[in-house]
């Protein structure tokens, strides 16, 4: 294949002119938020993000490259086909339960980050848990999609796989560091155009080829392979559910999705927002739907592909594949800048989304409950940093777009999602419930095993069987099954430990996380700082500058600590003196 320095050229464009809208973006709110509220307005870009600007930003953050090269891919290969393209019907749903049910209680209780509920009701060690399933999957999907760019740019233009990846993350990373929410909002706007644009300009030329039989005849009729409407075998039905109810539920708990909600200017916004985006992924997904279907029903020997891309183990690359070889060379820079476009936008996202909860759940309110605003920024840019180049290295090591997207998804469902139901709806779970509801999720998540990783299961559900890696695959719904029991067990457990302490059976100090007999804890959150003595006043407590107050009060001020402190005796005694 001949290197074209003609989409070299191209590509270097585009990048310039993508880190030029997050520099523009960045530069035009730099006096956003006040004196001390800097790192809040990175976080959420100081509440104030418009329907339009927020529609297309949330929207652009689920349509990456990971979304439109894995649907393409699920699409094209033989025996799946668009029965097991789950993605964008997933998502969309995903979303809309978020509206319905999730954006409201987030957004009006002015939460900043999606793990701040857990740390208000949990306290802080409970928060740090979180963090990991949240951090690898945020990571896992970053380094999904940025492998995907990897192989497209190789593919099309003829470069190093490790080069263009590295810059790809270097361009996201740049914008996204001085920026915050703000650049990576605006250059949503931008990218999300370009995906729209440059698939669906490739489209009708890729289907126009000499070699493309009518997709509507290969819909349903074997002609170079297998229909690409593909079918649903009755013995893989459970396997079906499992991985759609993990793409949709599993698709809430993420920070990438609640920061657009808590960015939004109402709570009424977050929803609609919600919606909007559900309804542009949909509308996102054609092309590639269209664009795998194309790769189906392309006598690939009859191109100068020569191989067919399923028997050469490239079928993750049949979007770049069909660009490169079924469209003029001039329409296939126009979906390479597609590809680009699609991951950084989910990139930048999920990088952003990363060093926000750790900077504030991890940084700020676990250990450095006094640091500056100033300080806050600063750890978020070097986070940022670290992990977009934890981001890049794993997609050096990616095998499959779509295998990666399952798994970076496996966590935050079986996980967060039943915590997070928990923390929001459920009255009277605690700590304990929480921890036992973690651990009991995970263990039956490992247990089951792991075909991308080569991890042999420890439990045999009824259905599995060997792969031809010796690798044994389980058709029953573990997933839903350790999620299900997370959920249960952390109810379970916290009412169980209400009573035992309650009731008296177990003694007070034995109550270890104060989560249950104490009337306020050192692991609760008041005001954004952490209660440090069992005898606390009103005047330890940090003062919270006015603008931020009003977002914060409501969401850590423990009121019945404050109910304890008015008629705490030996408060009225210190007063009094």
């Amino acid at each position: 294949m001949a290197f074209h320095a003609e989409g070299l050229v191209a590509i270097v464009v585009f990048y310039l002119a993508i880190l030029a809208v997050g520099i523009w973006a960045a530069w035009k709110t730099k006096n956003t938020g006040s004196e001390g509220d800097r790192s809040e307005a990175i976080i959420v870009g100081g509440r104030d993000i418009g329907l339009l600007v927020g529609g297309f930003t949330m929207t652009a953050t689920w349509v990456g490259g990971g979304y439109i090269n894995g649907t393409a891919e699920a699409v094209y290969v033989p025996g799946y086909g668009l029965a097991w393209a789950q993605a964008p019907i997933g998502y969309s749903l995903s979303l809309v339960l978020g509206g319905l049910f999730f954006a409201k209680p987030m957004r009006s209780k002015g939460y900043v980050t999606m793990l701040d509920p857990f740390q208000q009701l949990y306290g802080k060690r409970m928060g740090g848990l979180l963090f990991i399933p949240a951090l690898m999957g945020e990571m896992f999907w970053a380094a999904a999609i940025f492998s995907a760019l990897g192989a497209t740019i190789s593919v099309i233009i003829d470069i190093n796989v490790n080069i263009s990846v590295i810059i790809s993350a270097l361009i996201a990373t740049m914008y996204t560091l001085v920026g915050g929410l703000y650049s990576v909002a605006y250059t949503d706007v931008v990218q999300l155009f370009c995906i729209f644009l440059g698939l669906w300009i490739s489209v009708p030329f890729a289907m126009s080829h000499p070699a493309v039989t009518d997709i509507g005849l290969t819909a349903v009729h074997q002609v170079h392979q297998a229909p690409w409407l593909g079918s649903i075998n009755s013995l893989d039905i459970y396997t079906w559910l499992d991985n759609f109810l993990l793409l949709t539920l599993g698709g809430i708990p993420w920070q990438a999705y609640f920061q657009r909600v808590l960015s939004s200017s109402s709570a009424t916004y977050a929803q609609v927002l919600s919606f909007l985006a559900a309804f542009g992924c949909l509308v996102m997904a054609l092309p590639a739907v269209l664009i795998g279907a194309i790769g189906a029903s392309t006598a690939w020997n009859e191109t100068e592909y020569v191989h067919d891309p399923m028997s050469n183990k490239e079928a993750d690359m049949i979007l770049p594949i069909v660009l490169q070889y079924l469209c003029p060379v001039y329409i296939s820079f126009f979906g390479l800048g597609a590809v680009s476009a699609a991951v950084m936008s989910s990139a930048d996202s999920s990088i952003l989304s990363a060093s926000s909860m750790f900077a504030r759940n991890i940084y700020q309110l676990s250990f450095r409950q006094n640091a500056s605003d100033r300080e806050i920024v600063w750890v978020m840019r070097i986070t940022v940093f670290l992990f977009g180049a934890s981001a890049t290295a794993m997609a050096l090591l990616a095998s499959s777009v779509y295998g990666l997207w399952y798994l970076s998804s496996d966590l935050v469902y079986i996980i967060i999602f039943p915590q997070l139901l928990c923390v929001l709806f459920i009255k009277g779970t605690n700590t304990y419930g929480a921890i036992a509801g973690y651990l009991f999720g995970l263990v039956l998540r490992i247990t089951g095993g792991e075909p991308y990783l080569y991890l042999q299961p420890l439990i045999y559900y009824p259905g599995c069987y060997p792969d031809e890696n010796n690798i044994y695959i389980q058709r029953f719904p573990f997933k839903t099954l350790a999620m299900l029991t997370s959920f249960f067990t952390n109810i379970i457990v916290s009412y169980l430990a209400k009573y035992l302490f309650e009731s008296g059976t177990l003694p007070p100090k034995l109550d270890f996380l104060d989560a249950v007999v104490a009337r306020y804890s050192r692991e609760h959150m008041d005001k954004a700082t952490l209660v440090k003595s069992d005898n606390i006043v009103l005047n330890e407590l940090a003062p919270v500058n006015p603008r931020h107050s009003l977002t914060l009060s409501s969401t850590f001020t423990n009121k019945e600590a404050f109910n304890y402190v008015d008629s705490s005796p030996e408060l009225s005694n210190t007063e009094d003196d």
